[in-house]
């Protein structure tokens, strides 16, 4: 009677500039896997995200202790979405689970995931208790964000999960299977569905280096979300347009009916370019919204691949 197979676990984990964590990031994922060795097999999928550091030397370094490491070196930095987009592409086990590698994500948490996969469930969310490690204006904003995005939106994006997730196979032929270049991967690992279960952690501080986001990046992180999955913003503007037409015509009203009953009364330049200077900034900010989407139509219509390989290790 012959054993059955081992399960498959891969890990995908975006590196960029991440050189001083590579070794430490490896250490605990061996820690983790090792008490679980003879049950499931590891896969980790590497994406060096075009790294200026010595990020790529390091992975290599890494391989030859770890023969399981899979390096997939970009040909240059294409951004985080991209990089798990690759690892996804690449990874070939039975579940996957994107975890970062600054050990923000405690690997401690995967035995959780893989336990709540093994219950029937085919995703398993990794949901973060408390936000100590972010900084105030990430707090506010976050919690903002999760709010106003699932309410104008027609899917809902757990508040205060990331990337950290355990994703079954067929999940993740199902993310492969989308096309979109503009990829805003948690809004896309919601749209697919499926049975979902959730465990809770708490946020590690990072170990070694700093976070690549800034306010600025965050900001343009959160209008790629809302644009990629709702037209709502587009819709406003034409309530915005009906109500400002509205209440010009009722000025037209008020001021044609003034004129008649009482006269032509001294003209206001004051007022005059107060009401020009509010419609105009009114149309240049339904321009701008228009212009999102419109950049992404164009960005689509290119149909450029959404990341370049370099090299791939195995």
């Amino acid at each position: 009677m012959s054993l059955p197979s081992k399960r498959k676990i891969s890990l995908v984990t975006p590196c960029y500039n991440e050189q001083n964590g590579i070794q430490a990031f490896f250490r605990r994922i061996n820690e983790v896997f090792l008490p679980i060795a003879d049950k499931y097999e590891l896969e980790v999928v590497a994406v060096n995200d075009g790294s200026r550091d010595q990020t790529y030397n390091e992975l290599v370094k890494a391989k030859t202790d770890n023969s399981y490491l899979v390096i997939v070196d970009l040909s240059r930095n294409f951004g985080k979405e991209a990089a798990i987009s690759a690892g996804l592409d690449f990874a070939t086990g039975d579940a996957v689970i994107p975890i970062d590698s600054d050990l923000q994500h405690p690997p401690e948490v995967i035995l959780e995931l893989i336990e709540k996969w093994e219950s029937g469930a085919e995703v398993v969310l990794a949901k973060r208790v408390d936000r100590k490690t972010d900084r105030p204006i990430q707090k506010l904003t976050a919690n903002y964000f999760y709010k106003l995005h699932n309410r104008i939106s027609d899917i809902d994006i757990p508040a205060d999960v990331g990337d950290f997730r355990l994703m079954d196979r067929k999940v993740i032929e199902a993310l492969k299977s989308l096309p979109e270049n503009c990829r805003f991967m948690k809004g896309l690992f919601a749209w697919v569905g499926f049975r979902t279960a959730t465990v809770e952690y708490k946020v590690a501080p990072r170990e070694h280096g700093t976070t690549s986001f800034n306010t600025w990046k965050l900001w343009n992180f959160a209008l790629e979300g809302i644009t990629s999955f709702s037209s709502a913003p587009l819709r406003v503007w034409t309530y915005l347009g009906c109500l400002v037409s509205a209440l010009s015509f009722a000025f037209a009203v008020y001021l044609i009916v003034k004129t008649m009953f009482f006269g032509i009364g001294t003209p206001g330049y004051a007022s005059i370019m107060v009401t020009v200077l509010f419609a105009s900034g009114v149309q240049l900010i339904g321009i701008g919204v228009l212009g999102e989407y419109v950049g992404r139509i164009f960005a689509e219509s290119k149909k450029r691949p959404v990341y370049i390989v370099r090299d791939v290790i195995k």
